[in-house]
C-alpha cells in the first residue's frame, strides 16, 4: 500500500497548525481540499485519524502516521538542498518542533542559538510544555525533540544527559515575615498563598513533602509565565518554586529570599529526539547539549 504524498503532507500540516484552516492556508489551497484530502487518508487506510477539536489532534492510530508524516518531511526537504533542487536563501528554514519547559526557554535554552550555525538555517517552533509532561508530545508525535525530566527513551527516541537545573523556594521578605516569621512548618505552610506555574506543577508540591507531607495550602495562585511567576513572588503574592539562575540577582539584592536558606529541589534534564538521520537535528541537539553544559549542574551520583 502506498500513502499519498498529498494526503500525508495536508494530515501533517493540520497537526502542526492546529486547525484545517491553518493547514489550508500553508498549503495555499482551500479548507474543504484538505478536509477531502484527510477523508480519503483516512478511508484508504480505514482509520480515524484526527480528532476534529480545537485544536486538532491525532488519534491513537494518528500518532504512529503523524511522526511518520513530520519525519519525511523533514528528510525531503534536507535531501532537496543537498540536492541543489532548492534554493535555501528563498526557502523558510528546516522547521524543528521542540517542547521546552518555560524555565528552561527563560533560563538556558535561547542560548542554544549562539552555539548554532546560521549555516543550519532553522525554524523554530517551540512549544512550551511542563518538563514532566513534554515526553507525551513526543509520543504522539507533536514534536521531534523536547526537554524532558523523563531518562527512558519514548519508543523511536534517542535520549541524552543534559545536567541538573536547581529550584530555590523563593518569597518577599515582607511575606516571609508575614507568613514565616517563627519558621516554615506545616501550619504556616498551610496558610501561606503559593504559587504554581499551572495545574501540572508539582514542584511546590515536592519541596513541601520534605517539611510538612500531606500539606495544602488553602490559597493557590496559577502564574504560567516563569517571569510574571517571579514578579509575582517579589511583589508578595506568594512563595513558589523558581530556578536559581533566574532568581540569583534578585536574591543578591535582597528583592527575593530563600524561606528555608540553603534548601533547594534538583530537577534532572534530558533531550530526547527522534531517531533519524537528519542533519539539522544532529547540529540542533549538538548546540543544545553545548548549551546544557554551560548553563547547567552537571549530574551527580
Amino acid at each position: 500500500m502506498k500513502i499519498d504524498n498529498a494526503q500525508l503532507t495536508a494530515f501533517a500540516e493540520v497537526l502542526q497548525r492546529g486547525s484545517f484552516e491553518a493547514a489550508a492556508r500553508q498549503l495555499n489551497v482551500t479548507p474543504s481540499a484538505i478536509s477531502q484530502r484527510i477523508r480519503l487518508l483516512e478511508e484508504r487506510l480505514g482509520q480515524v485519524l484526527v480528532n476534529r477539536k480545537n485544536p486538532a489532534l491525532p488519534t491513537k492510530s494518528g500518532e504512529t502516521l503523524a511522526r511518520l508524516a513530520i519525519q519525511m518531511d523533514l528528510l525531503e526537504t534536507e535531501a532537496l538542498r543537498e540536492l541543489g533542487a532548492v534554493a535555501t536563501d528563498d526557502e523558510p528554514g528546516l522547521r524543528m518542533t521542540i517542547a521546552v519547559n518555560s524555565d528552561s526557554l527563560s533560563g538556558w535554552f535561547y542560548y542554544t542559538l549562539d552555539a548554532l550555525s546560521a549555516a543550519e538555517n532553522i525554524t523554530f517552533d517551540i512549544r512550551v510544555e511542563d518538563q514532566d509532561q513534554s515526553a507525551v508530545l513526543l509520543r504522539d508525535g507533536s514534536v521531534i525533540a523536547a526537554v524532558t525530566t523523563e531518562p527512558k527513551p519514548v519508543q523511536g527516541c534517542r535520549v541524552e544527559t543534559l545536567g541538573v537545573m536547581r529550584y530555590l523556594a523563593v518569597a518577599s521578605a515582607g511575606f516571609i515575615e508575614r507568613y514565616f516569621s517563627d519558621g516554615v512548618n506545616a501550619n504556616r505552610l498551610a496558610k501561606a498563598p503559593l504559587l504554581v506555574f499551572n495545574d501540572k506543577d508539582a514542584l511546590q508540591q515536592r519541596f513541601m513533602q520534605q517539611i510538612a507531607p500531606q500539606t495544602q495550602p488553602l490559597c493557590q495562585h496559577a502564574i504560567p509565565s516563569s517571569i510574571c511567576f517571579i514578579e509575582m513572588a517579589k511583589r508578595g503574592l506568594g512563595w513558589g518554586m523558581s530556578p536559581e539562575m533566574l532568581v540569583k540577582d534578585k536574591l543578591e539584592s535582597g528583592e527575593l529570599r530563600e524561606i528555608i536558606p540553603g534548601m533547594q529541589l534538583e530537577v534532572p534534564l534530558y533531550w530526547q529526539h527522534w531517531r533519524i538521520n537528519s542533519r539539522g537535528l544532529s547540529a540542533l541537539t549538538q548546540a543544545v547539549r553545548h548549551t546544557a553544559g554551560n548553563h547547567l549542574w552537571p549530574f551527580t551520583d
